[in-house]
């Protein structure tokens, strides 16, 4: 994941620094929460875009972008196995 795209993850879920940091298994739930609610108000805009672009009669611009959704599953999934685990994340340590 390149840096920006690994910020905005991290942002999600309440952790600074790309540097150094660390998940706890009692903090996953909350961010595993905050991912899925991203990724919903994200798909939310991203389908008001397409509404408003089909309303006025243009043509939808073809997506060649990662989606939020994309980036983020792979990492959900990895807090919900360290969760059931009971191990921590930690990274640049």
């Amino acid at each position: 994941m390149l840096e920006p795209n690994g910020r905005q993850i991290l942002n999600i879920v309440g952790k600074e620094s790309l540097a150094k940091g660390i998940l706890l298994p009692q903090d996953m739930p909350a961010a595993i929460e905050a991912l899925e609610r991203a990724i919903a108000q994200d798909e939310a805009a991203q389908e008001q875009r397409r509404q408003s672009a089909l309303a006025a009669g243009e043509s939808l611009p073809r997506s060649d972008t990662v989606t939020l959704r994309q980036r983020a599953v792979p990492f959900i999934d990895m807090l919900k196995q360290c969760q059931r685990a009971e191990k921590e994340i930690v990274w640049g340590v």
